[in-house]
C-alpha cells in the first residue's frame, strides 16, 4: 500500500457522512505506519472503541468504510476465524464488524457484517511464514498466497458494502 494522507482517508468513505469522516480519529501511530507491508489500513477509533475503519486501495481508488463492533466487546468467547486474513494461528480476538451499506440502502438502515480481527492485525497475520511441511514446502510462496487471499476477500467485503451483493 502506498502512503496516504489524512485528507485522502477522510474523503474515501463510501458509507459515512462528511461530518462523520471529518470527526474520525486517525490511528495513534499514523505518522510511523509501515505502508509497504500492508494491504489496507484498519484501526479502531481511540475515542469511540466500538467504531472501526477500513481504508483499502481498490480498483485504482481509495475506498474507506466505517464499521461498528459489537456492544461490550466480543461477548461470549469462541474460537472464530477472521474472514479477511484467515489466520488459524492467531490468538487475537475476532469481532463481527458491521458496516452500513453505501448509498440509499445504508440510509434505509441496511448493513452487512463480517468477522475481522478486533484490532485489524490482518496485515501482519498474513506475513507470518507457516512451518515447512508437505502442504507448505515453500513458506515464502505461502505468504504470497495468504497476501493475495487477504486482498481478494477484502475486495469482496468492500463490494458487499458498496453494491449490496451477496456472497
Amino acid at each position: 500500500m502506498q502512503k496516504i494522507t489524512a485528507h485522502q482517508i477522510r474523503s474515501s468513505f463510501i458509507n459515512a457522512s462528511r461530518s462523520e469522516a471529518a470527526k474520525l480519529n486517525l490511528p495513534h501511530n499514523f505518522d510511523t505506519i509501515d505502508w509497504e507491508n500492508r494491504e489496507f489500513l484498519g484501526w479502531r477509533d481511540a475515542k469511540m472503541p466500538q467504531r472501526g475503519y477500513l481504508v483499502v486501495p481498490n480498483q485504482g481508488e481509495l475506498t474507506g468504510i466505517m464499521l461498528r463492533a459489537p456492544e461490550g466487546g466480543a461477548g461470549k468467547k469462541r474460537a472464530v476465524l477472521c474472514e479477511l486474513c484467515r489466520d488459524v494461528f492467531s490468538k487475537d480476538d475476532v469481532y463481527l464488524w458491521v458496516a452500513k451499506r453505501s448509498g440509499q440502502s445504508g440510509k434505509n438502515g441496511n448493513t452487512v457484517g463480517t468477522l475481522i480481527c478486533a484490532e485489524f492485525g490482518c496485515n501482519a497475520n498474513v506475513r507470518k511464514e507457516p512451518p515447512v511441511n508437505e502442504i507448505n514446502p515453500d513458506p515464502a510462496a505461502a505468504v504470497l498466497k495468504q497476501i493475495a487471499g487477504l486482498e481478494f476477500r477484502t475486495a469482496q467485503f468492500l463490494d458487499r458494502v458498496r453494491n449490496g451483493s451477496q456472497r
